[in-house]
């Protein structure tokens, strides 16, 4: 928004650039930490080698994306005045990752949500069944989640480039020049967003509405099989509370900016100081989302924590 914000709009400049380094710089290194931390913990203890383990495990992968290649590139600009600094092949191989590669990280996550929704579904409501997602089945919707996530994106690759401005080089998305001028970039982002936005939302919500009733309507076991009924139900859900708090962080997270952007396709006279500071906090809020999942993973599994105490001894 450098450059485009009315002369109406306050911002003070130093204070801003201050708190946006620091809350970039705490979200870098919790970011980091946090989803190497919970990669590894899966990875060193067997008993945690599950189908929902190893989808949380592709959230944290993915949301390493996030951090690395979108931070630096943001602190940067807070001081640059959104110049791009390389130039070359090699600038414009920066370029378009920096703008394909998050948006990757973002559809992967949400087909991950839809997988360990699924799997909740199936572990709950067709206990005594074959799980739904068995460990082999798991490895193979990862990999279709990538796969899927980056064919979704590729027309970034094609789009984005560096470009000459009055003010230097710049790394910025140049639609009609990649596709042609009868293209319209809004006619690609609208079904995106639905497809990998607002479907899968409302599918988990529908998913986990399904759940909730079922484990209301659960009648107790018997007097032999109480105790470990019990037990497993309990455990059933310790592991649903995670999922469902990993949803709603994510869509905490993400609703905002989905907001915007239909905002922005489809109110083009929207451009005004209130939405200047709501579409600024949207994109604050993405930042959090790749921070945040570690966080829940800790607070409401303890075998995660388990794991790390294991791993820090």
């Amino acid at each position: 928004m450098n450059g485009t914000q009315p002369s109406s709009c306050y911002w003070n400049p130093t204070a801003r650039k201050i708190t946006l380094t620091f809350a970039y710089c705490l979200i870098f290194l919790v970011s980091l930490a946090g989803n190497t931390v919970i990669g590894i913990i899966v990875y060193k203890t067997k008993t945690m080698r599950k189908p929902i383990n190893f989808l949380i495990v592709n959230m944290a992968m993915s949301d390493l994306l996030f951090p690395v290649f979108v931070i630096p590139r943001n602190i940067q600009m807070l001081y640059t005045e959104n110049a791009w600094l390389i130039g070359g092949s090699l600038g414009q191989a920066f370029c378009k990752l920096i703008y394909y590669l998050p948006r990757v990280s973002l559809i992967v996550s949400v087909q991950s949500l839809v997988l360990i929704a699924v799997d909740r579904f199936g572990a709950v409501v067709f206990p005594l069944r074959s799980p739904l997602i068995s460990p082999k089945l798991c490895l193979f919707f990862i990999l279709a989640t990538w796969i899927i996530a980056m064919a979704a994106y590729s027309p970034y690759v094609f789009a984005v480039k560096v470009v000459e401005s009055p003010g230097g080089l710049v790394c910025a998305l140049r639609w009609k020049e990649g596709f042609g001028e009868s293209s319209s970039y809004d006619n690609y982002l609208a079904p995106i967003t639905m497809i990998f936005g607002l479907i899968p939302l409302v599918f988990i919500v529908i998913l986990y509405i399904t759940i909730y009733i079922k484990l209301k309507s659960q009648k107790s076991p018997g007097e032999q099989s109480d105790k470990a009924g019990q037990q497993r139900q309990q455990r059933e859900r310790n592991v649903l509370k995670m999922a469902i708090a990993i949803v709603l962080g994510f869509a905490l997270c993400g609703l905002p900016t989905l907001i915007s952007t239909f905002l922005l396709t489809f109110a083009s006279d929207i451009w005004s100081c209130r939405f200047q500071y709501f579409a600024s906090f949207a994109y604050f809020m993405v930042h959090i989302n790749c921070a945040m999942n570690p966080c829940i993973c800790l607070i409401f599994s303890r075998n995660y924590r388990t794991g790390l105490q294991t791993l820090f001894r």
